[in-house]
């Protein structure tokens, strides 16, 4: 099936992974980990004006909007994971999460839903031309049908294009004739609408080949646009329970917030609720830190001694810039760490985001029993993998002799 909205034909320069110009960015973010993923502490003007700069520049930049669903998903999902931390800002989109960041002092305060994210662009103005925005997915005719009003508004997304590829495998939706139709029409922003995993598998499956410099996961948004589905109020909204409108609106999802609230209730009292009293208990004033490099033929160790938290990122992103000037495997020893907050452990996974955009891999060293504790309870054990112990491809000493018992 080709797109039903003719696309004007003009060069597009194509984009690739390389992340040469964006990678320190991802250390100047302000992102915090919370339950195993990244959420970045974002306003709605902030993140319009990230959008623009990367239409403006045609840069590749991924949204992911983690909610409850995406969170728990996570949990059992590790590539699923990995695409939310490749993400290039990640928005909390669920009011869930927002409790759970006050619980845990991680100011992240406002929620930023797709469906809002969509409404900001569309009502937009000022710029010098609209959004052009390519719609990928949804039920049959609903995309066409929020293409049409799209364009007659007016407003500040223009639709360039809709494919719906109907059911079928990721590969199968992501075929020569599906791609091309999508970057023939050159749109500034790719909307998928997909459930949260198949979106994500495909974006991150087709990074490469893609040519919106803007794409995003917006799940039921095609379907409040095109007015099959209707919206919870705002007072429902801010709440946090919009899963009750939407259970009535589609009874189905029943089974699918049941087991979610199910998973989250686990959380909460295995690691939230854990993490709340330590919070509580502790009563020393975080001291500071300090760090120092030593560079090998194929790695590069940063040792870092005293509190890892927020009041010392400054510090802790400069020194990991320096660590990060050349190819190099990362290890990070935490023997002389005392504590990590959550702002720490979202540095950490930007600096294993930089890493792996080069083939490169981040590994921690020395942790203590309190340390690994720490990891385990904010969900990032997956951060103390012991995969290098016995890889003898990086060859230095110091890798093959990471160990946690």
């Amino acid at each position: 099936m080709l797109p039903s909205v003719a696309a004007e034909k003009s060069a597009v320069p194509p984009l690739g992974l390389s992340r040469a110009s964006t990678a320190q960015d991802d250390l100047s973010r302000n992102v915090y980990g919370l339950l195993g993923i990244s959420l970045d502490a974002v306003t709605f003007p902030d993140l319009l004006r990230s959008v623009e700069k990367a239409v403006e520049h045609v840069s590749p930049f991924l949204i992911s909007t983690p909610n409850v669903n995406f969170l728990i998903a996570s949990q059992k999902d590790g590539d699923f994971r990995e695409s939310i931390l490749q993400s290039d800002t990640c928005l909390a989109d669920g009011m869930p999460l927002i409790w759970i960041a006050k619980l845990l002092h991680v100011p992240i305060n406002e929620r930023i839903a797709g469906s809002d994210l969509f409404g900001r662009l569309k009502s937009a103005v000022g710029r010098s031309r609209p959004i052009r925005i390519f719609l990928f997915g949804g039920a049959e005719g609903v995309a066409e049908t929020v293409c049409k009003n799209l364009n007659a508004e007016n407003g500040g997304l223009h639709c360039v294009g809709v494919l719906n590829p109907g059911f079928g495998s990721v590969e199968e939706m992501s075929s020569a004739p599906v791609i091309d139709a999508i970057n023939s029409s050159q749109p500034d922003l790719l909307a998928v609408f997909f459930g949260a995993q198949k979106a994500q598998t495909w974006l991150m499956h087709n990074h490469h080949r893609l040519r919106a410099p803007v794409r995003a996961q917006f799940g039921a948004t095609i379907n409040f646009e095109a007015g099959t589905v209707r919206r919870a109020p705002q007072f429902m909204r801010s709440t946090g329970f919009e899963w009750l409108w939407r259970i009535k609106e589609e009874p189905y999802l029943w089974r699918r917030y049941w087991s979610d609230g199910r998973a989250l209730l686990k959380l909460m009292l295995t690691c939230v609720l854990p993490l709340m009293i330590e919070t509580r208990l502790r009563r020393r004033k975080p001291g500071s830190l300090s760090s120092k490099l030593q560079e090998e033929p194929n790695t590069c160790t940063v040792y870092l001694a005293g509190d890892a938290v927020a009041q010392n990122v400054g510090q802790a992103i400069s020194d990991f810039r320096n660590a990060l000037t050349g190819r190099k495997h990362l290890i990070v020893d935490i023997s002389e760490v005392r504590s990590i907050d959550s702002r720490m452990f979202g540095l950490f996974l930007m600096v294993k985001k930089i890493l792996a955009s080069r083939g490169m891999r981040l590994s921690f060293v020395g942790a203590s029993a309190e340390l690994r504790r720490s990891f385990q309870l904010n969900r990032f054990e997956f951060l103390l993998s012991r995969e290098c112990d016995t890889d003898s491809s990086i060859g230095d000493s110091s890798l093959r002799q990471i160990a946690f018992r």
